[in-house]
């Protein structure tokens, strides 16, 4: 099953309870209450994002934590990169020389394109297109509704091209 770590979920919703008042400072309880998770956990959250520079703190009896970026501007995919690490589907769709029989695999390269093709559809959604409330239950926002063309989606010129297949007969 390919599945996010709960980590990430949860900083997911702690960056959307940050973006929710992205001016202001916001205390780690604050976001621990807000967010219904274990100071623990949001602690640990908030230095990892604030390390990939998603979030900014500040010290002191005044301080606490707030969004580097705007909202519209972070996306899901820098909240995984910030949790998980670069997005892989396999070792090799990232990384060259990790796999013992890459010099034979010929899925590697449609490995690195559906790879990324999950990267694009990460990237696609905002942390303000999260962050948006729902009208009611199970719906987007009309003015916010997220959306995602693979097809129109701009390929990584790092991205191996497909080979085209002939036409079955």
């Amino acid at each position: 099953m390919l599945k996010l770590a709960k980590l990430t979920d949860y900083a997911t919703v702690v960056m959307t309870a940050i973006a929710a008042e992205p001016a202001q400072l916001h205390s780690a309880q604050e976001l621990a209450d807000r967010s219904h998770l274990p100071a623990a956990t949001v602690s640990k959250l908030l230095k990892m994002l604030a390390k990939a520079r998603l979030i900014e703190a500040t010290r002191g009896a005044q301080g606490g934590y707030r969004l580097m970026r705007s909202p519209e501007s972070i996306t899901v995919a820098d909240v995984v990169d910030a949790v998980e690490g670069p997005i892989a589907v396999t070792s090799c769709s990232i990384h060259a020389g990790d796999c013992s029989i890459e010099s034979s695999c010929g899925t590697r390269a449609n490995w690195r394109l559906i790879n990324e093709a999950i990267r694009q559809a990460l990237a696609a959604v905002t942390l303000a297109q999260i962050a948006a409330p729902m009208r009611r239950a199970g719906t987007m926002p009309a003015e916010n509704p997220i959306t995602f063309h693979p097809r129109k989606a701009k390929r990584n010129s790092d991205a191996p091209i497909p080979a085209t297949r002939p036409a079955a007969d």
